[in-house]
């Protein structure tokens, strides 16, 4: 099996980031691995054993708890399932899989099925958007409701200032391990309130693991034709991967029951703005769930 990771050392050093984080998220988390068709994948659990199911589904190139951390407000009050994405940096495994087909959409299956939920409600920053948009496109009646946040599979932003403001300091980075140009990025990405831990974790993954390029496909309209659960959709004015107008015109012609919100952020929320976004999203669930 190809490993995701250019070493065993750099593989190591991403754990045990990904352990310090979980350790920041304080106690209440287990763990466990669950066998999908897809092979092993590894699990994060939190809050009561008897509240409604909530999975978050992490963003890509990250390390789960980094992202599922952004929703900790949540935790007290629902069943957190949190799964690292099959051959992203985590404990699950290494292989990739299609994110332009139903792959992703049976993985999730396969996890929904394993803990014996018939439907769920779901929350995907980034690709755990788009997972949760090709699951809503196979596998429509396992939703409850949805939020999307700054979420893959729907509209990208420019090319070019995606090739100047990412892609050039990341080719830098990658050759000269700059903390300057990592530095850059992680401003582009959260106009500069990117956290130290955040910023030291993508610079690693940057260097030690091959990234993932095959986002979760542009969704098209006739994909969601059976997808009516309600959908929250929360996104940045300076995203620069997923810009909010753009997200926003693209999910009101395809998405049927969706509520957009945007924000003055980029890809990487703010603090403040992450505050807000769990206050919507828990009256959100309030009321759909």
């Amino acid at each position: 099996m190809s490993s995701i990771y250019r070493s065993e050392e750099g593989k190591n050093s991403i754990l045990e980031e990904y352990e310090a984080y979980v350790e920041q998220l304080g106690e209440g988390f287990t763990r466990e691995y669950v066998e999908t068709r897809f092979g092993q994948t590894h699990v994060l659990l939190t809050g009561p054993e008897d509240g409604k199911p909530l999975f978050i589904l992490q963003g890509g190139n990250c390390v789960n708890p980094m992202t599922l951390s952004w929703f900790s407000s949540l935790f007290k009050d629902y069943r957190i399932i949190a799964p690292d994405t099959i051959g992203h940096p985590g404990y699950s495994e290494e292989t990739r899989i299609s994110a332009r087909f139903d792959s992703l959409a049976l993985w999730v299956s396969d996890l929904l099925d394993h803990y014996k939920i018939e439907k769920s409600a779901f929350i995907g920053p980034s690709f755990g958007g788009g997972i949760i948009l090709r699951l809503a496109t196979y596998i429509p009646d396992r939703i409850a409701c949805s939020v999307l946040v700054a979420p893959a599979g729907l509209a990208v932003g420019s090319k070019i200032k995606m090739a100047q403001d990412i892609v050039l300091p990341l080719v830098t980075y990658k050759m000269t391990s700059s903390p300057t140009s990592l530095q850059k990025i992680a401003d582009i990405m959260s106009c500069s309130c990117m956290k130290e831990i955040d910023k030291n974790i993508i610079g690693k993954i940057f260097k030690y693991v091959s990234l993932e390029q095959d986002m979760p496909k542009l969704t098209e309209q006739d994909e969601l034709v059976n997808y009516t659960s309600p959908t929250l959709l929360l996104v940045g004015e300076k995203d620069v991967f997923f810009p909010a107008d753009k997200v926003i015109e693209r999910a009101q012609k395809i998405i049927p029951n969706v509520k957009a919100i945007k924000y003055d952020t980029g890809h990487f929320p703010s603090q403040d703005v992450l505050m807000q976004m769990n206050q919507e999203i828990q009256q959100f669930l309030q009321k759909n769930y």
